[in-house]
């Protein structure tokens, strides 16, 4: 399998606008953001960050999303425990998840129509 690069970190907060401030003042810019307190940010050719806004009763997460140049970049036999297949994203990708030998769960995103 191949990956282009860590595409994005999607962050999970109890204050979109503490952590929209936060993360301005290490030098992200808001690239948009939502009427349901979440919003991406920008900070040059990196990976992008989004940040969503979860009930204080939720605890909190973060998710490392891979970006991949398409669904079928899997090697035959390639040793990836896949927790979810490919699906579409409302934001017009197509996403899974894969679990590492650790236990950790990672985003696979592919453009869609791959």
């Amino acid at each position: 399998m191949k990956s282009d690069r860590v595409e994005a970190l999607y962050l999970e907060t109890h204050n979109w606008g503490k952590s929209a401030k936060f993360f301005q003042s290490l030098g992200f810019e808001i690239d948009f953001a939502t009427d349901h307190s979440s919003g991406l940010l920008r900070n040059g050719d990196g990976a992008y960050l989004f940040v969503a806004e979860v009930p204080e009763d939720q605890p909190t997460g973060m998710q490392v999303v891979i970006k991949v140049p398409a669904e079928d970049t899997f090697e035959a036999g390639a040793p990836v425990e896949v927790v979810s297949p490919f699906a579409d994203t409302h934001f017009g990708t197509r996403e899974m998840s894969v679990r590492d030998p650790d236990g950790r769960t990672w985003i696979l995103q592919a453009p869609s129509g791959t």
